[in-house]
């Protein structure tokens, strides 16, 4: 079982980035995920979590109204999309299944984590 996240690279300040995250091994449609990230010299942070359905979404403050979370279960994979980047959202960006079908928000409630991906925004 395998979560994976994709989409990371370098973007200039205000640039826009797509991650996406594919589930392997078994299906998280019933499950709540997450995205989380960290940053050099940090610790990790909750950035978005969403339902199983998509019903109930929850932004961190520093990325609301920036990033959007989506799910597309038959296809198994969450996306965060990445508008208006800025230097300081510069980290390493983990998906993970929460261990219920509301959002991943909390670490504890982290059944299984992704392996990250890199984003860089430079200014």
């Amino acid at each position: 079982v395998q979560l994976q996240a994709f989409g990371g690279g370098l973007v200039q300040a205000g640039g826009s980035l797509r991650l996406s995250c594919l589930a392997s091994g078994r299906t998280f449609s019933n499950n709540g995920m997450g995205w989380f990230r960290q940053a050099p010299g940090k610790e990790r942070e909750f950035v978005t979590g969403i339902s199983w359905n998509g019903g109930g979404i929850h932004y961190a403050d520093a990325v609301k109204g920036r990033f959007t979370i989506s799910r597309d279960n038959a296809r198994n994979t969450v996306y965060l999309q990445m508008n208006s980047l800025r230097p300081e959202d510069t980290a390493v960006y983990y998906c993970a299944a929460g261990r219920g079908s509301y959002p991943a928000v909390h670490e504890y409630d982290i059944d299984r984590w992704g392996k990250g991906t890199q984003v860089t925004v430079s200014s």
